[in-house]
């Protein structure tokens, strides 16, 4: 080849890659996506757990519906009030949130609440809840202790022991999935801070609950009567506690006659 044949060719080779040059830089500006600095910042602050339990697809979602005023800063479950706050400097503002743990309302242990048959079924409280009766427990609204919320936590936050789920308040960061997974409804979300709870989730009558559990609400109101804040009401044959009026000065603790207030 000549050597002028060579130089044409060379010219060609770099015009036709300084036009595309052109081009995707005419391309990446046109096309350019707006990089918002303070979801940036927001999602740096995030663990990055992407547990869902802030009700968003993800750390990258909630750090995009928080930037945009669509979240609280102290939207993220994981990160607790520490996390919230750090956020909070950057949206502007301040935020209280309170830390919340998971709370298993069931105190039938092995030992108190026995089984009305042998399950044999997929080791799954789902499961075992489409069985007769709503499963094996003599309890229907019991926990069966066969761990799909044990399953389901990435925190290593609930375990099943003697029979039933029990909550390490210490590692529990309130994401919810364990509340989702049980299909008794036992697991609720209560204040960190919270010391008395009713470890109950029946509505049947005293009579029926105590025929299936020694350790059952059976409705009969001392507690009720013998709070002085109304803190603890006992609706449909079952105690609940006003976690914002309770001052856990263990009075119903105290007078509740099958030890079922914890």
């Amino acid at each position: 080849m000549s050597i002028t044949g060579i130089i044409v060719a060379t010219c060609i080779v770099a015009g036709t890659g300084l036009i595309i040059g052109l081009l995707l830089g005419f391309a990446g500006k046109a096309f350019e996506v707006e990089v918002d600095e303070k979801e940036i910042a927001i999602r740096e602050c995030l663990p990055g757990n992407n547990c869902g339990g802030c009700g968003y697809a993800g750390c990258d979602a909630l750090a995009k519906a928080i930037a945009n005023g669509e979240a609280p800063a102290g939207a993220c479950p994981v990160g607790g009030p520490s996390v919230a706050g750090e956020i909070a400097k950057i949206v502007g503002g301040t935020v209280e949130m309170t830390k919340n743990v998971a709370f298993v309302k069931c105190s039938g242990t092995c030992e108190k609440a026995g089984d009305r048959f042998e399950y044999y079924g997929n080791l799954d409280c789902n499961q075992a809840a489409l069985s007769t009766g709503g499963g094996p427990k003599s309890c229907a609204y019991g926990c069966m202790g066969f761990g799909s919320c044990v399953k389901v936590c990435e925190f290593d936050a609930i375990k099943v022991v003697d029979g039933i789920a029990v909550v390490d308040k210490e590692k529990c960061v309130a994401c919810g999935k364990c509340v989702k997974a049980c299909p008794k409804n036992l697991i609720e979300l209560v204040p960190y801070e919270q010391k008395t709870f009713v470890a109950c989730n029946s509505n049947d009558f005293g009579k029926d609950v105590k025929a299936v559990c020694q350790a059952g609400c059976i409705g009969c109101k001392i507690c009720e009567k013998n709070c002085e804040f109304d803190a603890i009401k006992v609706e449909n044959n079952l105690a609940h506690v006003d976690y914002s009026k309770c001052t856990n000065c263990g009075k119903c603790k105290e007078k509740c006659p099958v030890k079922v207030i914890m």
